[in-house]
C-alpha cells in the first residue's frame, strides 16, 4: 500500500476544491465547484437534481469545516485537508456517510438521460468541471468503465470516487477518476 499515492491524490483533490486558487478551501470554493458542474450540464441550482447537488456539496463543506479546519478560520489549508481527510475519512469509516450523498447527487446529475450510467460525452462535461485535460478523459473513461460496456454506471462512478479518496491500492480503477495520476 502506498501512502505516497494517497497523499498525491489528496493533494490533487485539494487543487480541484480550491476553485479560487487562494491556497485554501473555503465554502465558496466548494459551492463554486458545484456551480461549474451545474453550468456544464445546463442544470439550474433550483431544479431537483441541482438542489440535491448544492445540498450535498453544502453538507460536505459543513463537515469539512467542522472536522478538518483545525484553526477555525473557515479556510482549510492543504496540510489540514491531508491530515483531516486521512484521519476522518480514510483511517476512519465516515467517507460514505459524509461524501456519499454528494457523490450520488453528482453521479445522478451526470446521468443526463436517466439510464443509470454516464456515457463518454457526459463524462467529458464532468471532467471539464474538475479541470481534467481533454486528452486524459478518454483514458480515464476506459479505466473506469469496468465492464467495458461503453458507459460508467452510477454505481461504478460512486465506487471510483470512494477509491480515489480512500484507496492506497495503486491498481484501483478509481485512481483514474480525474485522469492518470
Amino acid at each position: 500500500m502506498s501512502l505516497e499515492l494517497l497523499k498525491h491524490k489528496l493533494d490533487r483533490a485539494f487543487g480541484h476544491m480550491d476553485v479560487n486558487g487562494k491556497g485554501s478551501i473555503e465554502r465558496g470554493d466548494l459551492l463554486g465547484l458545484g456551480a461549474r458542474i451545474l453550468v456544464g450540464f445546463g442544470e439550474a441550482p433550483t431544479s431537483a437534481a441541482g438542489s440535491k447537488l448544492v445540498q450535498g456539496f453544502g453538507s460536505v463543506w459543513q463537515t469539512l469545516s467542522t472536522e478538518i479546519d483545525a484553526t477555525g478560520d473557515r479556510a482549510i489549508s492543504p496540510e489540514e485537508f491531508r491530515a483531516g481527510m486521512t484521519s476522518a475519512f480514510i483511517e476512519g469509516d465516515r467517507f460514505d456517510t459524509v461524501f456519499g450523498p454528494a457523490t450520488e447527487a453528482f453521479a445522478e446529475l451526470c446521468d443526463t438521460d436517466g439510464d443509470g450510467s454516464v456515457g463518454p460525452d457526459e463524462f467529458q462535461v464532468m471532467m471539464a468541471a474538475f479541470g481534467t485535460p481533454y486528452e486524459d478523459v478518454e483514458a480515464a473513461f476506459g479505466r473506469l468503465d469496468l465492464d467495458q460496456d461503453g458507459n460508467i454506471s452510477v454505481t461504478e462512478l460512486a465506487e471510483a470516487a470512494r477509491q480515489y479518496y480512500t484507496s492506497t491500492d495503486p491498481d484501483a480503477a478509481g485512481n483514474w477518476l480525474f485522469g492518470p495520476i
